[in-house]
């Protein structure tokens, strides 16, 4: 019996990405961002994307190129404070920043996962336009697609992390329609010990083999 493979090429894995598509991209300030995945959206000339991250990265690190680029016309993020060229873009109008605290951020992509319309919180409650609230409703987060950065794949799609690189990663596998993911190295099924595997291959429609980071893109 042949093993099902889901080792693909970076043209398959963005080919259906189309303008005013929804993505997430895992990373924080571009740790466990996917540089390759990444790039190859910016090559494929997509536009008027709505991006869901942690943050903005820097201006030529995780998400930045896409934002440098105008590729994002509304990012969700906790926050833009390393990316000056997103805080220009937003000041200018020509961006939309819906920032959210990085837990509830978290909670929201994880209630996505979860299929749950979304979640309670008290941050934010002594604003006094909801004076006499006791929690907030936030809504959950989900996406056309999610790109994530792993550090092992096998061949199945299963997945694992390193260190701090997982971050936001694992929730977002599990909240959008479609997910790719891009790893350091790609194993045969099998070798990844079931003990080891974070987001299981079910999750995952397809694995890249990632190229590193190639770019260096100038900027104002």
């Amino acid at each position: 019996m042949v093993p099902f493979q889901k080792a693909i090429s970076f043209d398959t894995a963005i080919a259906d990405v189309r303008d005013g598509s929804v993505l997430m991209f895992g990373g924080f300030g571009g740790v466990g961002s996917p540089p390759s995945l990444i790039e190859a959206i910016l090559d494929s000339g997509v536009t008027d994307l709505t991006v869901i991250c942690n943050d903005a990265g820097f201006p030529d690190i995780g998400i930045g190129p896409l934002i440098v680029n105008k590729r994002v016309k509304t990012l969700i993020a906790s926050h833009i404070g390393s990316n000056p060229v997103a805080g220009k873009q937003m000041t200018e109008g020509t961006l939309e920043v819906q920032f959210s605290p990085q837990g509830t951020l978290a909670e929201r992509i994880r209630a996505g996962g979860a299929g749950l319309g979304g979640i309670l919180t008290d941050v934010g409650i002594d604003n006094p336009i909801v004076a006499g609230k006791q929690y907030l409703i936030e809504e959950a987060l989900t996406a056309d697609f999610a790109f994530i950065n792993a550090y092992i794949a096998d061949e199945f799609g299963n997945l694992t992390y390193e260190k701090t690189a997982r971050n936001m990663n694992p929730l977002m596998a599990m909240a959008a329609r479609r997910t790719f993911a891009e790893a350091e190295r790609i194993v045969p099924t099998g070798e990844i010990s079931e003990e080891m595997i974070v987001t299981p291959g079910v999750f995952v429609e397809g694995v890249v083999r990632s190229e590193g980071v190639k770019w260096k893109w100038a900027w104002e």
